[in-house]
């Protein structure tokens, strides 16, 4: 079934679109801004080693954990009204970030602007299928939305590189704070007003706490994969499988659960999904071990390295904003979507087997134009397939599980490679190898299980276009 579409001017809606984009880069944005100027928040502010990781720890923990109640909560009251939160209390603590003066103002405040990326994003999705019914005019919105959440991590690392070297780190979080003062009134203007679908009915509370919980324990233990003290991970992740497991039961029971188990009947949704964890453990992954590649293998700094990734945004732009909607429209997502897959791998399979003389206009640039090229293609196919069948009353539902699904396996992803580049690499540096090559070695591995992840998910998503069998 359809989601049914809201009537509105032809103009109206694309400026709501630009607002709904403009919530969701701020977003995605701030997930990896910080990469580059981790050093200097740390020796500013005073951090240690470990409490710096807090600094992406909390805001993505607050973000994935929260999505799936935050979707719901917009089913319910309203997802105008949970946008037009989140965005406030995303601007808001936005401003405390860069004003912050010791380390636990910083990490509180990232936790906040998790909440608000959250509610914001959790809504995003729905309310696009929803604005737009027309099927061309729906391809064209969902491909600006994918090219946003596909690229507002390498805009992120870019941003987050100038930005410090020009000014300081407090003004990649000040950049937020006049975005988000012009995006509010106009998204009182121009976002359509809904009630929300169940507004007498109560919000599954024991259901929210048992999957934030869930979640948030979850992510804690993946940001723990690099640290030493295997016994406190595994411990985590035991009782984030009790939790997530104790959700599943209580959503059997609840008169109003936040993931209704009817849309995990969708062949397409739950197929979608499994394709996004894959695809985005893979990708989010490679964005930060190609950084790394650069500044520690070929000894770029933090703005070269950041201009470096530029590629991919543009062949992201041009792929989703104009070529891959019409591809949508004339063949089909389910064709598409493995098309995309198949160049993300051979861009990956590039990367898995650079020469210990990469250079970057040889080397790299080939696989990143590879990698902005397929990831193009794949992610708007892969959003309109996993919205499709959403209802109306489940779009927000649906909507918070395609992006919790996409915040979990980027952080599994990226603190997996990790900490796989990093075993190989001390493996090699024991066995006397130099480190340079060391290094390369285990960005080479993990750069080869990427290509693993994304075969995998060309099978699902191989298995996802087959017609089911009548029955």
């Amino acid at each position: 079934m359809e989601p049914s579409t809201i009537a509105a001017p032809s103009r109206t809606r694309w400026l709501a679109l630009t607002v709904l984009c403009a919530g969701a880069l701020m977003a995605i944005v701030d997930e990896t801004i910080v990469a580059v100027s981790l050093p200097a928040i740390q020796s500013d502010l005073g951090f240690t080693q470990a409490g710096a990781s807090w600094i992406t720890g909390a805001y993505l923990v607050a973000f994935a954990g929260l999505l799936l109640l935050a979707g719901r909560l917009g089913d319910l009251v309203g997802r105008r009204r949970v946008f037009l939160a989140g965005l406030a209390g995303f601007t808001v603590s936005s401003a405390l970030c860069g004003l912050a003066w010791n380390p636990a103002v910083l990490v509180a405040a990232r936790f906040v602007q998790g909440i608000g990326a959250a509610a914001m994003t959790a809504v995003l999705l729905g309310m696009i299928v929803t604005l737009f019914g027309e099927p061309g005019e729906r391809a064209k919105a969902v491909g600006a939305f994918s090219f946003v959440q596909a690229s507002g991590g390498t805009i992120g690392m870019l941003v987050g590189g100038l930005v410090t070297e020009a000014l300081s780190w407090h003004w990649i979080f000040y950049l937020n704070v006049p975005v988000g003062v012009l995006a509010f009134p106009l998204a009182l203007r121009v976002l359509p007003t809904d009630e929300g679908t169940r507004t007498r009915q109560r919000l599954d509370v024991p259901g929210a706490v048992l999957v934030t919980g869930g979640f948030a324990t979850g992510i804690y233990a993946i940001t723990r994969l690099e640290q030493p003290g295997g016994a406190g991970t595994f411990a985590l992740g035991v009782v984030a499988a009790a939790l997530l497991g104790g959700f599943a039961l209580r959503q059997k029971r609840a008169t109003t659960p936040l993931l209704p188990l009817r849309l995990l009947r969708s062949r397409r949704l739950v197929g979608a999904n499994a394709v996004l964890l894959l695809l985005v453990a893979a990708m989010f992954g490679f964005m930060f071990l190609t950084v790394l590649t650069m500044q520690r293998v070929l000894f770029l700094d933090a703005r070269q390295a950041g201009l470096a990734m530029v590629p991919v945004s543009v062949a992201i732009a041009v792929l989703s904003l104009g070529v891959t909607p019409r591809l949508n429209t004339r063949f089909g997502e389910r064709t598409v979507l493995p098309a995309g897959l198949i160049v993300i791998a051979g861009g990956l399979t590039l990367l898995a087997n650079l020469p210990a003389d990469a250079g970057y206009a040889s080397h790299l640039l080939p696989a990143l134009t590879l990698l902005g090229v397929g990831f193009g293609l794949a992610m708007p196919s892969l959003m309109s397939l996993g919205m499709a069948e959403a209802t109306p009353q489940d779009s927000g539902a649906a909507s918070g599980l395609f992006n919790t699904t996409q915040q979990v396996g980027g952080a599994l992803g990226l603190s997996t490679l990790l900490v796989v580049a990093a075993a190989h690499t001390d493996e090699r540096l024991a066995g006397g190898a130099p480190e340079r090559l060391a290094l390369l070695d285990g960005y080479r591995l993990a750069f080869g299980i990427g290509v693993g992840l994304v075969l995998t998910a060309l099978a699902v998503a191989l298995l996802l276009g087959r017609r089911p069998r009548p029955a």
